[in-house]
């Protein structure tokens, strides 16, 4: 017989049987290390040497970690949680860019695209106010219930509504524009204000009243 590595036990506890050199042994990943648990239908692996000695590195690059479900659903929440501010991010960007262009360009100021940029507006405020909220509110400032946080609560839940109220204003224009081809130019700016950021105050004020009253809980 050729040279051999002998029988060894790495730091982790696993133990390599007497091979043969240049063979790449493999043997299942333990089963627990340092308390944390794995999963034993992977492999680890390990090279006898030329020389007959061990490599001192093991591969157990496949060896997972078997998560609890405690673990699982923490990992999944950071995941979506980072999936959440991208999307926001990336979407905050994308309007940034579209107001500045509806605002440099001046030659496109008509009642249609000045409703576009109303829109776009309202989901920019929608977001920025989104990101003021998941910055800085946390279980102790909800608790407490301060009245900066209501504001801030209050400031999110408006400009939410301003979006679906000038998402509504475009429905309105584009019904006006198909079916009373000849109507649109009775339409006014200010009827789309009225609109988008004028009547969702009252709905918010309204709802800011109804917490205060039989919800205001410290």
């Amino acid at each position: 017989a050729g040279p051999q590595c002998n029988a060894s036990v790495d730091l982790i506890g696993t133990c390599w049987p007497r091979s043969a050199v240049g063979q790449l042994v493999a043997r299942p990943c333990p089963e627990y290390f340092y308390g944390v648990r794995y999963n034993t239908t992977n492999n680890g692996y390990r090279e006898c040497l030329a020389n007959g000695s061990w490599a001192a590195r093991v591969n157990y690059s496949q060896c997972q970690e078997i998560l609890s479900e405690e673990k699982k659903s923490k990992l999944h929440y950071h995941i979506a949680v980072i999936i959440n501010y991208l999307g926001h991010c990336v979407s905050l960007g994308a309007l940034l860019v579209a107001f500045v262009l509806f605002m440099r360009l001046r030659s496109i100021r008509c009642l249609r695209n000045i409703i576009h940029w109303n829109l776009i507006t309202a989901f920019i405020l929608r977001n920025a106010t989104w990101f003021v909220v998941q910055l800085t509110m946390n279980p102790e400032v909800h608790e407490s219930n301060v009245v900066w946080c209501r504001l801030v609560t209050a400031a999110y839940n408006y400009f939410h509504v301003t979006n679906f109220f000038w998402m509504f204003g475009e429905g309105c224009y584009l019904h006006t524009a198909i079916v009373l081809t000849y109507s649109t130019d009775k339409l006014r700016k200010w009827m789309f204000i009225c609109i988008g950021w004028c009547i969702p105050f009252p709905i918010i004020v309204a709802w800011a009243i109804g917490k205060l009253y039989y919800d205001n809980e410290k």
